[in-house]
């Protein structure tokens, strides 16, 4: 079987199992954040924290849980990385230097998941277990639901009131990602991811020499890395590692676990609005954009152009050959498409078109599909947008499931699509001023810049991933980086939850002849268009400087 065909047998059995999950799934989480019955876990939680789960909330006070939440986790996950010399289960590993610290307590609250240590020689099993796989289940719920109370925004009407945000995070947490982390978590050790609390193990190596492994509960952390979008790796390599993904089927296994959630909530945002037909719009506008760059990735990677590539058969370097280039390519998509920044090989060796693939899929906003509920809201947001341009060739005030964008509405629309270019583009134009941060870089040219530009567009998006190559554990970085994730995910959320709460107080406008329909095909082109056209304004002069150049070159 050729590796072309073998990788689109691979993305046709993805799309199909996809598909299978959908409505069941999509239908569930409708259900689980329209139920007024409260489980028994949940009310001892509630009554654990102090929160009446039955209290409706306006935006400010949804937004103060977040925040508040947050910033706790936040503190919570530095101190246990400045004590973890302290704590039993540390495996013999110093605490956590202040300003590294900081940088993956932002990362892993952000649902960023940047990693600027090397997993297996910096954290011990407390700090796995208790900080950082806590914060990949509670970061996912709060991305849940905040989606959700922007689709309740547009369901109500007349009523500043958008759930409760107490409530909307234990059930995320409790009904939907914990079932589903547990039975991913028993695939993969099938599969043979290791799942263990052993400590530090010294083998032989081929060749003679030894080295040095470490067990772990790797594959509970793994499912709902994937599953949360989350994708900070228990080892260094990350899902390259094979205690981390054994085969080609854990590979597939993970690439769907990553999709799973961003795309079902399409269905759960059509259940939620009474129509869906709007959800299959989003959907489509979704499929496109993620076929498009997984086809554009595996053209790129296949025929990897350039004579270095020509001269080894194959675009395989940082690639594990247990993949293939199709297995990569497909990882690679998923990944950077969605804020997730697993990775199972090293997107700065692809070529450099497909170095700009990965790039520009998280500059997109990471929508197609998105993050775990930050997909959705980043999605809704650009179809607010594209309604507003429509009623601009038009000449009549822009709706949206009816309700109207007017002016505050397209402010609060604006603000949020321009938070992420302005951390993203800001920050890569300081370091690449300055000498210091400078240094990290590990190749110069075009190449160079692309890791700066990667660094902060993975960091501002919350993608988490990395190009490789750039030094990123120094304090410039550390400090700068994590400042862009904790601003790339909160700031956002300001001007989301500011938004749900403008619709919901709204009247809804009956629908005429002159109404956008927003469920057609058309719609879901003239949505696609706009998000490559915001896109490609925003940072086409950057990528011209970096993988464009680097591409033309080879």
């Amino acid at each position: 079987m050729s590796p072309v065909l073998a990788g689109v047998l691979q993305l046709t059995a993805l799309i199909a199992a996809l598909a299978l999950a959908y409505r069941p799934l999509g239908d569930y989480m409708a259900r689980v954040y329209s139920s007024d019955r409260h489980l028994r876990a949940e009310k001892w939680i509630y009554k654990a924290i102090g929160a009446d789960p039955n209290t409706e909330m306006r935006w400010p006070s949804y937004l103060r849980g977040v925040l508040a939440f947050s910033a706790v986790g936040v503190l919570f996950l530095y101190l246990l990385q400045r004590v973890q010399g302290s704590l039993p289960g540390s495996l013999g590993f110093q605490s956590i230097d202040p300003d590294q610290a900081f940088n993956t307590a932002a990362s892993f609250v952000a649902n960023t998941n940047w990693q600027s240590y090397y997993g297996e020689q910096a954290m011990g099993h407390v700090v796995q277990t208790a900080g950082l796989a806590v914060q990949n289940f509670v970061s996912a719920a709060v991305g849940i639901a905040v989606a959700v109370a922007l689709v309740r925004g547009f369901a109500r009407s007349r009523t500043g009131e958008l759930g409760n945000f107490w409530a909307d995070l234990v059930r995320g947490t409790v009904r939907i990602l914990l079932p589903i982390s547990v039975i991913a978590a028993v695939l993969l050790v099938a599969l043979g991811a290791i799942q263990n609390f052993s400590g530090i193990h010294e083998v032989g190596q081929f060749g003679g020499g030894t080295q040095q492994w470490n067990g772990g509960a790797v594959a509970s952390q793994e499912a709902i890395k994937e599953l949360g979008t989350n994708g900070g790796g228990y080892f260094n390599a990350n899902s390259a590692h094979p205690f981390e993904n054994p085969n080609a089927l854990s590979n597939l296994l993970e690439i769907f676990l990553i999709l799973l959630i961003p795309f079902s909530l399409t269905r759960t945002f059509g259940r939620m609005v009474g129509s869906v037909k709007q959800g299959y719009a989003i959907l489509g506008t979704m499929s496109l954009i993620w076929i498009g760059f997984t086809a554009l990735m595996m053209w790129t990677e296949f025929a990897h152009p350039g004579e270095a590539f020509q001269q080894a058969g194959a675009a395989m370097e940082g690639k594990e050959t247990r993949f293939g280039v199709a297995g990569s390519s497909l990882f690679a998509v998923a990944t950077t498409l969605t804020s997730t920044g697993a990775v199972n090989s090293f997107h700065s060796s692809y070529t450099g078109f497909g170095g700009g693939i990965t790039m520009l899929g998280m500059q997109l906003g990471e929508i197609a599909p998105g993050g775990v509920g930050s997909g959705l809201y980043g999605m809704l947001i650009m179809a607010v947008i594209a309604v507003f341009i429509a009623g601009l060739m038009v000449g009549r005030t822009p709706e949206y499931l009816g309700k109207k964008i007017g002016t505050r509405e397209i402010k609060f629309a604006a603000c949020y699509i321009l938070i992420t270019p302005t951390l993203v583009l800001g920050f890569t134009a300081a370091a690449m001023a300055l000498d210091t941060p400078g240094n990290s870089m590990t190749n110069s040219g075009a190449h160079g810049f692309s890791e700066i530009l990667y660094a902060y567009t993975s960091g501002a998006n919350n993608n988490g991933s990395a190009f490789a190559g750039l030094n990123a554990d120094t304090q410039w970085f550390n400090t700068t980086i994590g400042l862009a994730m904790l601003l790339g995910r909160f700031l956002p959320m300001v001007f989301v939850l500011a938004l749900a709460g403008s619709l919901a107080e709204q009247q809804p406008v009956p629908a005429t002849s002159g109404t956008l329909r927003t469920e057609k095909p058309l719609f879901t082109g003239l949505l696609v268009g706009t998000i490559l056209i915001i896109t490609g304004l925003t940072y086409f002069p950057a990528l011209a400087l970096g993988p464009l150049a680097e591409g033309l070159a080879s």
